[in-house]
């Protein structure tokens, strides 16, 4: 249903705008192939993280790299199939579970590649800003600015409180959850997400007084950085391909620009948001535009053609990923509070496991 919804803006653009499917592919099978080749390489490169941080903050000996990255992968199939980009963290932290790694540590793995993707990636947004606004965007320049200041400012809060307290969810988070649920239900929840907001913070605290968990940290953040790189270069192969005078610099920031832009929770996975975007930012939008300078661009048949590559091909691999774990042999499934099969949890998440472990 995901990857049927995030086709209907392509639907639209082809019937609204005079680019054909042709239109789109006469960027060149190579080409095309190659844009799909980088995307890939930040996938991969982000999955490898993945199995970073698990080795360094969990064990060397959990999985096999492997079925690490083919966890991480199936949690971005969700992430990239829901507004604002969330959710693949409960598929990764379900994963860590089912294979023994208590809700603390699985929540810890989670949350540091949140940070790290958070980081890098509002870095990179400010940078486009910037750049944009020097060389005339003023328009894109301040969009991406003022869509990336929220994130930064949430996670930077997140980061520096929980290094010197605990993080409870607030009083009327409870009064909120009783409007849907029962009573008891409602403290239950509340209950156990504050046990595991606390063993995060006293979890943060320790490793941000490490310097051995800093310099993980920072390694998983120059991986973050690279795997952007990869974007960049995702998108330049295509605009090279049919004569764009798009340097790799200008490429890098766009679909950096792009990637904030998408994090606006209205559309799945950032469809339509993340094309609008990235053709702002390459034609170095000045104001709001018309609706008929899109339809006209001539870059625009680049841009669809981008999107289809590093997203649409990339969700069906991840989507493969994504069955493999919750339909083989060992999967994690989700079950009813009072299933008698599978070991469901007592935390209010309902998150059970199913099979044999497949730990290595």
């Amino acid at each position: 249903m995901a990857i049927a919804a995030s086709v209907v803006p392509f639907l639209f653009l082809f019937i609204l705008t005079p680019v054909s499917p042709e239109d789109v592919f006469s960027v060149g099978v190579i080409p095309f192939i190659c844009s799909v080749g980088a995307v890939m390489v930040r996938i991969l490169l982000q999955a490898y993280r993945f199995r970073y941080f698990i080795k360094h903050f969990i064990g060397p000996n959990l999985s096999s790299t492997g079925k690490i990255m083919e966890a991480r992968m199936a949690g971005e199939f969700v992430t990239q199939t829901t507004p604002s980009y969330v959710g693949g963290e409960i598929v990764r932290i379900a994963w860590l579970i089912k294979n023994g790694v208590s809700t603390g540590d699985a929540a810890w793995v989670a949350t540091t590649e949140i940070i790290a993707d958070v980081f890098a990636g509002t870095i990179l947004a400010f940078i486009a800003g910037a750049l944009a606004l020097f060389h005339g965007g003023t328009f894109i320049g301040i969009v991406v600015i003022l869509v990336t200041i929220p994130t930064f400012s949430f996670w930077f809060l997140v980061v520096l409180f929980s290094a010197h307290r605990n993080i409870q969810l607030p009083h009327f988070a409870t009064r909120l959850l009783q409007r849907f649920l029962s009573t008891e239900r409602s403290l239950r929840i509340v209950t156990s997400t504050n046990i595991a907001l606390s063993d995060l913070c006293k979890m943060s605290r320790t490793h941000f007084k490490s310097r051995k968990s800093v310099k993980v940290f920072s390694v998983g953040i120059a991986m973050t950085f690279v795997a952007f790189l990869f974007q960049g270069i995702s998108f330049f192969v295509l605009a090279t391909a049919v004569h764009e005078h798009i340097g790799l610099l200008e490429s890098f920031m766009a679909t950096s620009a792009s990637t904030a832009l998408a994090t606006l929770p209205i559309t799945i996975g950032g469809s339509g948001l993340a094309e609008l975007g990235i053709w702002a930012y390459i034609s170095n939008l000045g104001g709001i535009p018309h609706f008929a300078d899109i339809l006209n661009d001539s870059q625009l048949s680049v841009v669809i053609a981008w999107r289809i590559a590093t997203y649409h091909i990339p969700l069906v691999i991840m989507w493969i990923c994504l069955m493999k774990i919750t339909i083989g042999k060992g999967s994690i499934t989700l079950r009813p509070r009072n299933s008698k099969k599978g070991n469901t949890s007592d935390d209010g998440n309902n998150i059970a496991t199913n099979g044999e472990n497949d730990t290595e």
